[in-house]
């Protein structure tokens, strides 16, 4: 008689909460009020990783300011939320498309419906790593709530291997994942209302942990000033008034001058900001580009070399 070898345990995100046993018998109002609650745990379980959290940060912080990438990496709703975030860096705070790599098991076509297999494809997911030839430099992020994705994990194996800095995020302790990278960041969720549908309550511990992690990169590099997007892309007509709206804010300025800066500095707010406020001293647009790269892109210390006489040296952070 053939013996077969006994199935492995479900991670802790796929397990079952006798809590909702019959939750298809409430009335609306009840489970709304338990997926709203649950939602909220979710929340919640992230404050546990917030030192974590800023133990990524401080790793990744130098290697980005050396000219690194962003990589994020995932399958299913952990890499839809994923590749989300990264998208949404370019027009938020500028952040070089060409220094952003998004990885989903399965590619473009998981983005709208499921692949078969993908998931599981560790050799897949080496190559698609090889191929941007990750390096010291990079910071890899993996996004798995179940933390065993073998997609994801074989990704961040790699990368690792390379010498980049890789970020584990997932919601079960004592994964594959957490153990394969340099930075685990564990979102203890526990068993979903409805069992293994981690859409919800992990997906939404994923989706604030990643906010949290590229707002804060974000913020220390230099992309904000006085808690605004003045890296922010001016794609559309919403965003130049918004941008408008910054500069008379940041400057005092009057909407027609918030104008004419916005178009002598072909769009860039810090650049702007920076002729605004260095107009008396006939600033022009060449010296403040300048300024402006001295500093590293840092808009406030740009404003505070305002009047000072030449830097001999870079400014710092």
């Amino acid at each position: 008689m053939t013996e077969h070898a006994p199935p492995p345990a479900p991670a802790r995100t796929e397990m079952l909460d006798p809590r909702y046993d019959r939750l298809e018998q409430w009335p609306t109002a009840t489970l709304l009020s338990a997926l709203l609650d649950s939602q909220l745990d979710a929340a919640a379980s992230v404050r546990a990783a917030l030192p974590a959290l800023e133990t990524a940060m401080a790793e990744a912080l130098p290697r980005l300011e050396r000219g690194g990438r962003l990589f994020y990496i995932g399958a299913g709703t952990s890499g839809r939320l994923g590749l989300q975030d990264g998208v949404e860096l370019i027009p938020t705070y500028g952040w070089p498309r060409a220094r952003l790599v998004l990885l989903l098991a399965g590619g473009d076509a998981a983005l709208f419906s499921p692949v078969e297999g993908a998931e599981d494809d560790e050799a897949e997911a080496v190559r698609a790593v090889q191929v941007h030839a990750p390096t010291p430099d990079d910071v890899v992020i993996g996004i798995a709530a179940s933390g065993g994705t073998p997609y994801t994990c074989a990704a961040i194996a790699h990368a690792r291997e390379a010498g980049s800095l890789t970020i584990g995020m997932a919601c079960s302790p004592d994964s594959r994942l957490l153990a394969e990278a340099h930075c685990p960041v564990l979102t203890w969720t526990g068993a979903e209302v409805i069992a293994g549908s981690t859409r919800m309550k992990a997906g939404t511990a994923q989706k604030i942990t990643l906010n949290l992690f590229s707002t804060g990169l974000m913020v220390r590099l230099g992309h904000t000033w006085r808690g605004q997007m003045v890296d922010m892309r001016l794609s559309n007509a919403k965003l130049v008034h918004r941008a408008h709206r910054m500069l008379r804010h940041l400057t005092d300025c009057t909407q027609p001058q918030a104008e004419a800066a916005l178009k002598q500095a072909d769009g860039s707010i810090k650049l702007a900001t920076l002729l605004l406020r260095g107009q008396n001293m006939g600033l022009q647009p060449a010296q403040a580009r300048s300024l402006l790269a001295l500093c590293n892109g840092r808009l406030g210390q740009a404003l505070e070399r305002l009047g000072q006489p030449a830097p001999t040296q870079t400014c710092n952070g």
